[in-house]
């Protein structure tokens, strides 16, 4: 049976504020270990190391080349799948999830009808820390999160305080429900379950890209890691999920249960060449992004890096102004129906 083997970078649990680690991500990689181990022996026969570590190698002037080389290879000759988000905006799209939308679903108004969530978060990102001043602005959602996790009376009313402190009547749309202590907004928030744990988003675009790669049903292997846990939960409440349900995520993305994945197991990466390919992909791409924005010095070319990729080889999720390109990218998903039913079968399971 075809077995994807995957590992993650940036985890940080509910904090998706952490400044040393902007971006999360994760990889897939369909390959067997045998050949994941010639792959290793071909492009560093001088390693000395039981277990292949990207940051680790990438520090090594020696090594840069050979690991654009391993790269190249597996992208060129295994099916595989590289996800990555910008943390902060994902925090801004379940700020708009859980303490905007309810205020207008009970209104009568789909929030998320061709991706306008995608497109108000991406305004908040870009202008809100100079039109709302950075530091109030970081306080919101730092405020956010916290009453995310605590779910007390006190961490809302911190919540509310934070927003009002704003010059919230420059973006009532975003800022509104919360200024006037929205009963909906607040429930949500408080509602068991809901957490700002980025785990399901990156499963969700992983298992999208899986599903269409592998011909039939498939398994999956990762990493023994205390942070894959929560990805390992989630992978086996997906399996488990036997009701037959499709939704359209966007023009290229798609999700159906019951899903062709068949099982998960956890694995030590020292005996596992396959995972460790996986830590190079996503350990690479990861730093490529940092590095593209100027966030750290990169130890590779993040150009070269991202130009090894095919483009459905390599999933974002990133703010974009480009308002239109975006709304057409999303018209007709069915993001509503698709929050309301993952909220309902594994967000009050996972935590």
């Amino acid at each position: 049976m075809e077995c994807f083997h995957i590992d993650e970078s940036g985890y940080t649990g509910f904090d998706l504020l952490n400044a040393e680690q902007r971006f999360q991500g994760a990889a897939a990689v369909s390959i067997d270990d045998d050949e994941a181990a010639r792959l290793i022996r071909e492009h560093f026969p001088k390693l000395q190391s039981p277990e292949l570590k990207y940051h680790a190698l990438a520090r090594r002037p020696g090594y840069r080349q050979p690991l654009m080389e391993l790269q190249r290879a597996v992208l060129s000759q295994h099916k595989c799948v590289t996800y990555v988000c910008d943390k902060r905006f994902l925090l801004l799209l379940m700020f708009l999830d859980y303490a905007v939308e309810p205020f207008y679903y009970e209104r009568g108004h789909d929030f998320y009808k061709d991706g306008q969530n995608y497109a108000l978060a991406s305004l908040l990102y870009t202008v809100g820390p100079t039109l709302l001043g950075k530091a109030a602005f970081d306080d919101l959602l730092a405020a956010f999160q916290r009453a995310v996790k605590e779910k007390t009376l006190l961490a809302l009313e911190a919540l509310v305080k934070a927003v009002r402190l704003l010059n919230w009547r420059e973006l009532p749309e975003a800022l509104g429900p919360l200024a006037q202590n929205s009963p909906e907004c607040l429930s949500a928030i408080a509602t068991p379950g809901v957490s700002t744990d980025a785990a399901m988003v990156v499963l969700q675009s992983l298992i999208s890209r899986m599903e269409v790669m592998a011909a039939g049903p498939y398994r999956v292997e990762h990493d023994q890691s205390k942070n894959l846990l929560t990805y390992h939960e989630l992978l086996q409440r997906y399996i488990e999920h036997q009701d037959e349900v499709e939704f359209r995520q966007s023009q290229i993305a798609s999700i159906r249960f019951p899903l062709k994945l068949s099982s998960v197991t956890q694995v030590d990466s020292k005996t596992s060449p396959a995972v460790q390919i996986a830590d190079v992909m996503i350990g690479a791409a990861v730093e490529a992004v940092n590095g593209l924005i100027g966030l750290r010095p990169p130890l590779l070319d993040p150009q070269a890096v991202m130009s090894l990729y095919a483009d459905d080889q390599f999933i974002h999720l990133v703010p974009s102004i480009h308002f239109d390109e975006q709304k057409r990218f999303r018209e007709g998903t069915q993001a509503a129906d698709m929050i309301d039913y993952f909220a309902k079968h594994f967000a009050t399971k996972i935590l």
